[in-house]
Formats: C-alpha cells, structure tokens, sequence
C-alpha cells in the first residue's frame, strides 16, 4: 500500500514538531510547514494526498491557503481551529474545506478524522438503491432529475449538459441526496453516511456543504425542513 503524504501547515513550533511525530508513528509522510506561503509552494511541488491547516498561520492564514488549495485541487482539506465556536471555523468551510478538528486535540482523534476523510476520498460512492429514473437511452446508473443528472457509476453530474465540479465531499453529499429523492435526511444521518462520524459531529460541516453544494446544482433543488434536516426535490 502506498504510503499517504500529509502536508501539515502549522507556525507553533511545539505542535508542529509533536503532530508529525505522532502522524509519523502511524504511518504517515509529513511535510510540515510554519506558515501559509510556505505551505502553498509544498502543496504545488510535492502533491500532497491531504492537508491539514491551522486557521491562524502567518504569511497565508489557513483560510487563504485552503481557498487556493481548492481552486488547483480537490485533495482534502482539513482546518485546524484554536476555537470550536469561532467564525473561522465556518470561513474555513465555506474556502473548501472536507472537515475540521478543534484545538487541543488528541492525537488519535486527529488520525481517526484523518482515516475518515480518506476513507470518503478513496470511494465517493454510497448507497445506490431504486427509485429516480433511468437516463432515457437507458443508461444504468444515471438519475435524473429536471436538467440534474447524477452519474452514480463514473461520479459525474451534468446541469443542463454542462459538467458540473463537485469535491469528492460534495459528490457523496449529492449522492445520499439523490438515491433517497424527496426523503427528509437528518443531519445526524448525513453527518454519519457522509463523514463517517461513529460520534456526535458538528452540524456546520453539514449546513455548509449543503449550501456550497446548492450553489453549484441550483438553490432550490435542496430543500430545508426545519427542525429535521433536508431532502432533495424529486
């Protein structure tokens, strides 16, 4: 198996030293770098499989830095906050990011969030169950909905023809969405089928990916039930 390069951007001297070592021990490769700029040209040259970003770098703040990320790369991000509460947190969402861990963290939670995410990297498929209708031609695996086409078999979708970029996040997201049309998904199912959450997560993650996803397949194809969670119009 091949070995997984993390790029770590992180300007505290101490927790970038203990994280890398604690990632190193798991079996990880990591390039850790003190600040944004820095970051920016390791991403470019070595290509990292994914990213960890803390909020407050110098140089390049985390934010910036994943928002660049994003515009070259779908690879996965995901923001280190000092603050569970803080705005940047939902900033760092909103530039891209897949997840985030909130500072101090234990270093096995970090690794496990780490795993989760590749885990949804690696497969960006989900349940593929009946329901939305076949392409008219007759191609398997293709869901249909208005002008919206979900290729669940290639992970392509198609608004109007045209190809629509979605993150690997995005695409599982959109998918949980389409095999289950008009059903009302709580954010705790989402959070669980799409993140991988065994635990209580953060319901931002979810209300943000939602909103990034609407902006790219249309505002009002995602509908928000208040009090339970969201359903796709069928």
């Amino acid at each position: 198996m091949a070995e997984t390069h993390v790029l770590f951007v992180e300007d505290d001297d101490v927790i970038r030293e203990a994280t890398t070592l604690a990632l190193e021990r798991d079996g990880f490769v990591v390039t850790a770098m003190p600040d944004g700029l820095s970051g920016l040209d390791s991403f470019r040259s070595n290509r990292p499989d994914i990213a960890l970003l803390d909020v407050m770098v110098p140089g390049m703040d985390g934010v910036s830095l994943c928002r660049r990320i994003r515009d070259e790369s779908t690879v996965p991000v995901i923001m280190l906050s000092a603050r569970a509460d803080s705005i940047d947190v939902v900033l760092g969402l909103e530039a891209g990011a897949d997840d985030y861990v909130t500072k101090p963290f234990d270093g096995s939670v970090l690794v496990a969030r780490i795993r989760a995410v590749l885990r949804r990297f690696g497969h960006a498929g989900g349940p593929q169950g009946g329901g939305p209708e076949e392409d008219a031609s007759g191609e398997r695996g293709v869901l249909l909905f208005g002008d919206l086409e979900v290729d669940t078999e290639g992970m392509e979708v198609r608004k109007a023809g045209a190809s629509v970029a979605l993150t690997p996040t995005e695409m599982r997201l959109l998918l949980e969405f389409s095999t289950s049309p008009g059903t009302v998904l709580s954010r705790d199912r989402l959070l669980e089928r799409v993140w991988d959450y065994d635990w209580g997560g953060d319901t931002r993650v979810v209300d943000v990916h939602v909103q990034r996803l609407r902006t790219k397949i249309g505002q009002d194809r995602i509908e928000t039930v208040r009090g339970f969670g969201y359903k796709l119009k069928a």
